[in-house]
């Protein structure tokens, strides 16, 4: 698998700063290893909200937990690398 091929989803809330410092991170590693991304509020679902509440920031890499609370830049670098 590509790089390219992989897709990163962040999940927060408005008003969350450790999703504001997530999505600096999630944006430049995206942006450097040229993998699509998006940005998704854990509000706006009742299911999201119900499973992330109390672990936001959370971010999937295809779909799959990867990180939450902080984003480790390098585990998420290494992670796209495969």
């Amino acid at each position: 698998m590509s790089p390219k091929d992989h897709r990163i989803t962040l999940l927060g809330k408005p008003g969350c700063h450790l999703c504001d410092d997530a999505r600096a991170v999630v944006e430049r590693v995206a942006q450097d290893v040229g993998v699509a991304w998006e940005e998704r509020d854990i509000t706006a679902s009742p299911d999201d909200l119900a499973e992330y509440g109390e672990m936001i920031p959370v971010v999937l890499v295809d779909g799959v937990q990867h990180d939450y609370w902080r984003v480790n830049e390098t585990r998420l670098r290494a992670a796209l690398a495969v």
